[in-house]
């Protein structure tokens, strides 16, 4: 694989990993929202489940996170190493 295809790939990951971390924050807000309603509701079993939930999405939040800034710095530093220009960059 030439430098600047595994460039491309690597922001393509990048991108990926920015919607995985998107859908995530998503789905705690959801879960939120449903913490939210639960109030109302007064339902302890859902409101023990949901707290694990949250607290489980959060970590993986926070691991995704750290996944894609780690992986998106990588990316940013092949690209100066190789003196390379991202595709859109190129349209301009």
């Amino acid at each position: 694989m030439d430098k600047l295809a595994k460039f491309e790939l690597m922001e393509k990951i990048v991108r990926e990993l920015d919607d995985l971390r998107n859908s995530q924050t998503a789905v705690l807000k959801k879960i939120g929202q449903i913490e939210v309603e639960n109030i109302e509701l007064n339902d302890k079993s859902l409101e023990n489940g949901v707290s694990d939930l949250f607290t489980k999405m959060s970590e993986t939040l926070d691991s995704v996170t750290a996944v894609h800034t780690e992986f998106s710095d990588r990316t940013d530093q092949f690209r100066k190493d190789n003196n390379l220009v991202p595709a859109e960059d190129t349209l301009s």
